[in-house]
């Protein structure tokens, strides 16, 4: 195996040089030994998205596993979200076949060793030491095929509580697995009338890549929202676990934003007031807790890392720039852009507002899109060291739970290496335009400097 492809928070690479069937197999060998000999489980959850390698990587998966003497629940094609539901549903583990928001060549696995989320960090480590060991069982598992679609349908509308102003809104599935559950949804709700975009089954992602956090990837929802006359647009990724928004009058809600009107809408029915968000978010998240009188709570990067920490704290909303997006207020939170998307839903459904006039209020500041600067695998964390010390010895204030968050009077600057990736990760943020092309020009250079 190459070891690029063990990253912080999965198993991911290209398919076939890094990814591939016997990968896979190898990977379900390591699988289903480790939760026999570590965690006493003989039972665990399999389902995969709709990548034209999925299929048969699963299978693969599936054959290491049960060669273990670990049995096997396949629930077939699903999104992540529905793959977590299942495992929480069942007090199970479980893999995920799927490279999210990567790449159509990309595949890879998502898989947990805890109830909290995906495996990360240490777990990842020690997963991959014990697979390079080799050392598996040898068994005869059973596959026992089931279909979910019904359940999570249910679970998703018990957690919504809909209000009587009826909406127009336009999906785009951007031809990833959601497009397999999202009409059978949306249908649960007759005060929806809605279109979907892109609903075509096909993992080729002929339209347009499947990641709402990329501007250009919006540009066909924003279009058919203009055309419909539509009070919001909703987007989803590859696996159905990330979420990006488009305004009634075309324009792109920041995931902010969204998290903002969240947290405003449910900031008086719960008990803990303090909320969560990843290092690349905007300050006006924090401004905005604040102003409400809670406490904002910034961690690092990652799905599983804010999934987990939103647990772990017990948090009501957790969210990350990227479109994760973590409620915990009323249903066992499952990650899913679908049920994330109904929240908003819901929201617009028992207010006369707008969703541009849902954002009045929100603090303005200028601010750069995440900026990919390519470099190494094996250079990037060392990158990221090299900028912090230079940081230190400018005495300048930073944060470093995820790299290096820079904090001036007039704005920020972060600088991370991707978990996900061979680049570095670098956002800035500023009070006027004049400030951000300032913070923007200067730290791209100290990168430059560093990354050689």
């Amino acid at each position: 195996m190459n070891d690029v492809i063990f990253r912080e928070y999965d198993i991911r690479g290209v398919y076939p040089d890094q990814i591939n069937e016997t990968v896979a197999y190898t990977v379900g060998k390591s699988y289903g030994s480790f939760l026999q000999e570590r965690y006493n489980q003989n039972t665990c959850v399999v389902s995969h998205d709709n990548r034209l390698s999925s299929d048969s990587l699963s299978l693969s998966l599936i054959e290491g596993i049960i060669s273990t003497g670990c049995n096997v629940i396949d629930y077939g094609l699903t999104t992540t979200p529905m793959n977590f539901f299942e495992r929480y549903q069942n007090n199970l583990f479980g893999i995920m076949v799927t490279a999210s928001h990567n790449p159509k060549d990309d595949n890879g696995f998502k898989f947990s060793f805890d109830n909290l989320s995906n495996a990360r960090g240490a777990q990842i480590k020690e997963f991959k030491e014990y697979t390079y060991a080799g050392n598996f069982l040898e068994g005869n598992g059973t596959i026992t095929q089931k279909d979910i679609t019904e359940d999570y349908i249910n679970y998703l509308k018990n957690g919504i509580n809909m209000g009587s102003r009826k909406l127009k809104v336009v999906i785009d599935c951007g031809n990833g697995v959601t497009c397999t559950v999202v009409r059978k949804i949306m249908e649960q709700f007759p005060n929806l009338d809605f279109v979907i975009i892109n609903e075509e089954n096909d993992g080729r992602f002929l339209n347009h890549h499947p990641d709402p956090s990329v501007k250009e990837n919006m540009v066909q929802l924003q279009e058919a929202v203009l055309k419909n006359n539509a009070d919001l647009g909703a987007a989803y990724d590859g696996d159905g676990d990330r979420i990006g928004f488009v305004k009634e009058d075309g324009t792109l809600l920041s995931i902010e934003e969204f998290m903002i009107i969240v947290i405003r809408s449910m900031f008086n029915s719960v008990n803990n007031k303090t909320f969560l968000y990843d290092v690349k978010c905007s300050k006006a998240l924090e401004d905005e807790i604040l102003k409400l009188g809670g406490t904002p709570y910034m961690y690092r990067t990652g799905a599983s890392y804010t999934q987990a920490k939103t647990k772990e704290e017990d948090l009501p909303f957790g969210g990350e720039y990227s479109g994760h997006i973590f409620f915990r207020d009323r249903v066992q939170d499952v990650g899913s852009g679908i049920y994330a998307s109904l929240r908003m839903m819901e929201i617009l459904s028992n207010t006369d507002k707008k969703v541009s006039e849902l954002c009045e209020g929100i603090n303005k500041y200028y601010s750069t899109p995440e900026i990919k600067v390519p470099t190494s695998d094996e250079t990037k964390f060392q990158v990221v060291d090299n900028i912090k010390e230079y940081c230190k010895n400018k005495n300048f204030e930073f944060v470093d739970i995820d790299g290096v968050r820079v904090r001036f009077d007039t704005g920020w600057i972060l600088v991370r290496a991707s978990n996900t990736g061979p680049n570095l990760t670098f956002r800035a943020e500023a009070t006027n335009e004049k400030d951000l092309e300032s913070l923007k020009n200067y730290f791209q250079k100290v990168i430059d400097n560093y990354n050689k």
